[in-house]
């Protein structure tokens, strides 16, 4: 790829965010709503607190939350889901308990984290990691269920052992799943991150939003909103350039293919 080209792929990515925020720029310059104050003004306080204040410290307890539930409720979904493909009688008598707790809301199930573990950030991480547990286990057992039988045969007439034929047959097929499964848990545990922040907590950009509100500091809240955007959007890039490299075959695959990248 040319530096043209590269330059050219850039602007087509980044040409609609910028037109929205010099179009909010432009058309809230003259707001004079408490709830709406211009942009002008949150980019102000966002530096004041965000850049030189003291806000800036409720970051690390909310990242560290968020990548402590994350990694683990995706750790136990991969295992679930590896699991539960390898045994199928065990698939079948746990399918309806797996999909009841996977469409039950995570909020709805602070008060009885906050009675399991107290309103430390163990509770915290314990609702992230619910909510990162299921998109990684169904996608999991999805993945390795639609493995062609053709590769194990394959598998099995070359003299793959079971470890072999996990390692080089079902953990390469099943990836594109899996990991479409984490970038899906991931989301919802940004989510939760903010949403067990604001119960029972003392700290986080969740916290740090909602005392904005309470004490009506409208202002000072919206930065927080900015921060949380700029957060989830740097932490799904950040998801997609670790895939793009992990699953380098997969695209290049798709590409010979035909697929689209």
């Amino acid at each position: 790829m040319t530096g043209r080209e590269r330059a050219l792929r850039v602007l087509v990515a980044v040409w609609l965010p910028l037109v929205g925020i010099v179009g909010w720029w432009v058309l809230s310059a003259s707001s004079d709503s408490p709830y709406f104050p211009p942009l002008a003004d949150i980019v102000d306080e966002l530096h004041d607190e965000w850049v030189v204040g003291d806000a800036k410290f409720q970051l690390l307890p909310s990242l560290r939350n968020l990548a402590v539930g994350f990694v683990g409720g995706s750790a136990l979904g991969v295992l679930g889901g590896a699991v539960l493909w390898r045994i199928p009688v065990l698939r079948r008598a746990t399918n309806p308990i797996v999909y009841f707790l996977y469409v039950l809301p995570a909020p709805a199930l602070l008060p009885a984290m906050i009675a399991l573990f107290g309103l430390g950030e163990a509770r915290q991480m314990a609702l992230i990691a619910f909510g990162a547990v299921w998109p990684a286990l169904l996608n999991t057992l999805d993945g390795m269920r639609g493995i062609d039988q053709i590769k194990f045969d394959t598998a099995r007439a070359m003299g793959f052992g079971s470890l072999r034929t996990v390692c080089l047959v079902v953990l390469p097929g099943a990836s594109p799943q899996i990991v479409a499964g984490l970038r899906a848990g991931l989301q919802v545990s940004i989510i939760l991150m903010v949403v067990s922040e604001m119960i029972a907590a003392e700290e986080g950009v969740g916290y740090f939003i909602l005392q904005a509100q309470t004490v009506f500091a409208i202002t000072t809240m919206w930065t927080g909103i900015l921060v949380l955007a700029v957060i989830g959007t740097v932490l799904n890039y950040a998801f997609v350039a670790v895939e793009r490299r992990a699953l380098a075959w997969h695209y290049g695959s798709r590409r010979i293919g035909g697929g689209a990248a």
